[in-house]
């Protein structure tokens, strides 16, 4: 029991852990399932182990660095063994108005770099990188539809309008 405490400190000294990642590296080092079940319990009676807080911070955090969408922040949880009733929970702190300003956030950086490619392949690039964080197919549209009519609005106003 000492060894899998010693362990589970080790775990949660570099960053926050799920109750099902600390298990699983216990269960691959050979602890046997009471002291698991035991120094876990314990743990989470303490405030050592909180799946929720963790779920939390996650969304926060990859949200707000990455940009990810709620279907993508879910998936991830999912792999860490975070349940259901608490990923819904967390990504429902993310509100649909606030997830599409970070999707306009994120075509707008990536917008210039596009420049000089077709419309086509622009669309596809922004709408693909959008999709890979995990947004619908809509919401990417929409949002890079937009911002491309807008750019080429802002392009025409940059242009001198008349002689010199």
């Amino acid at each position: 029991m000492e060894r899998a405490r010693a362990i589970c400190l080790r775990l949660l000294t570099g960053t926050p852990r799920t109750r099902r990642q600390l298990t699983d590296a216990l269960r691959e080092r050979d602890v046997p399932e009471q002291a698991i079940t035991a120094v876990l319990d314990r743990f989470e009676e303490v405030g050592l182990i909180d799946d929720a807080a963790f779920a939390d911070a996650w969304v926060e955090s990859r949200h707000h660095g990455r940009g990810l969408a709620r279907r993508a922040l879910a998936r991830e949880l999912r792999t860490k063994g975070v349940a259901p009733s608490l990923i819904e929970e967390a990504i429902g702190q993310l509100d649909p108005e606030r997830e599409e300003a970070t999707a306009r956030a994120l075509v707008k950086r990536r917008l210039r770099a596009t420049r000089g490619v077709p419309r086509e392949k622009r669309l596809r690039r922004l709408v693909g990188m959008l999709a890979r964080k995990g947004y619908p197919e809509e919401l990417a549209l929409r949002v890079v539809r937009r911002a491309l009519e807008t750019e080429g609005v802002e392009d025409d106003a940059d242009e001198p309008s008349g002689a010199f």
